[in-house]
């Protein structure tokens, strides 16, 4: 047989190499859209709202102001952003504002120019360079001083830089999302911060509520960290007693969601014992529940008030599931829709509040 004749194909018909990297590229574009907003973890009215503000202004190119206790997630709202805005085929640069010191601060953003200091033997690329056409994520932007203040405000009114020693400016094609844990407000009256910085920063502002204002996120983040860290230190099907998960909704949870995820991470390692119980949590822990009064609560009361947070739960994540569908709901439960519809009414949730989450 002739070469001619191998195949009955035409060659248009064929999938070229392009179009295998066109949907790899397109694959993996999916995936850290899906994983960015999925990182942001609850079904409470509050994270529903954000990543339903976060889906609105992804794709717009204007500022993002994110503002958020210590631990709530404002990298994970960032990331969210690059990833499901159109530069999310470019770097995401995280700039820790707090840890740059003053007199490096031109050097680490803007780079610098060979010989443009004595020890300058070679050109260095600064951060906005390596996130050109993509998104600079500036945490802590409170600790700036009023210098970089300044050195930030040009950036932004004019979308150049200088590197050191450079007599060239350079265009920067980025967007900027910054955070902060500070009352930037308070700030300016004080005089610490710039007014006009602050304007230019904050054209959409964000604000993440602290873990102690959504508790029913609790248990879903609960068994999130319990799969997480279970696989990653081979210790899987790990989970917290009904008496731990009370201690866990007792505690105001100060360090936020990076708290609770440290403290699952340590009870994962220390366990013994595929169910966390109550004696498993540190002893003497300042935020448990009061474990005299625990021992005055007669069966009765124990049961009812367990049964309803499991419940409550419960109902929380059906209706997520099932985008505030209750006959769907009903269905998968397992009761009727008028006896779903009672629960629902005993918790006072509104099936309208879980039509867009998923």
């Amino acid at each position: 047989m002739s070469r001619k004749n191998e195949s009955n194909f035409p060659d248009a018909l064929l999938p070229s190499a392009d179009s295998f990297q066109g949907e790899i590229a397109a694959a993996k574009q999916r995936l850290k859209q899906e994983q960015g907003l999925n990182q942001i973890l609850g079904q409470s009215p509050g994270i529903r709202d954000i990543r339903e503000k976060i889906k609105k202004i992804a794709d717009c190119e204007v500022s993002v102001l994110i503002v958020g206790e210590s631990g709530t997630g404002k990298e994970l709202a960032a990331r969210s952003i690059h990833y499901l805005s159109r530069r999310a085929g470019r770097a995401f640069v995280p700039v820790n504002c707090g840890a740059i010191p003053e007199a490096l601060f031109d050097n680490e953003l803007f780079g610098h120019a060979k010989g443009a200091y004595t020890d300058a033997k070679f050109s260095q690329v600064g951060l906005l360079e390596e996130a050109e056409g993509g998104t600079v994520f500036l945490d802590e932007i409170s600790a700036v001083s009023p210098y970089v203040q300044v050195k930030l405000l040009r950036l932004l009114q004019d979308k150049e830089f200088r590197p050191l020693g450079d007599m060239k400016f350079q265009k920067a094609d980025v967007r900027f999302v910054v955070a902060t844990n500070t009352d930037l407000q308070g700030l300016m009256k004080q005089g610490v911060f710039r007014e006009d910085l602050y304007y230019r920063l904050n054209i959409v502002s964000l604000h993440l509520p602290p873990l102690r204002e959504r508790k029913e996120d609790i248990p879903l983040l609960v068994d999130h960290f319990l799969a997480k860290y279970g696989r990653e230190y081979r210790k899987p099907g790990r989970g917290l007693s009904p008496e731990a998960m009370e201690a866990f909704l007792a505690r105001p949870w100060e360090g936020n969601v990076r708290e609770l995820e440290n403290k699952i991470q340590e009870l994962v390692v220390m366990s013994s014992s595929p169910l966390i119980g109550i004696e498993d949590l540190s002893a003497g822990t300042q935020h448990g529940p009061d474990r005299s009064a625990k021992k005055t609560e007669n069966f009765r009361d124990a049961r009812k008030r367990i049964i309803e947070a499991f419940e409550k739960t419960y109902l929380i994540q059906l209706l997520a599931n099932f985008h505030g569908n209750v006959a769907e709901a009903a269905r998968c439960a397992g009761k009727s829709r008028t006896s779903l519809w009672n629960y629902v009414k005993k918790y006072s949730l509104n099936p309208k509040d879980y039509k867009s989450s998923g």
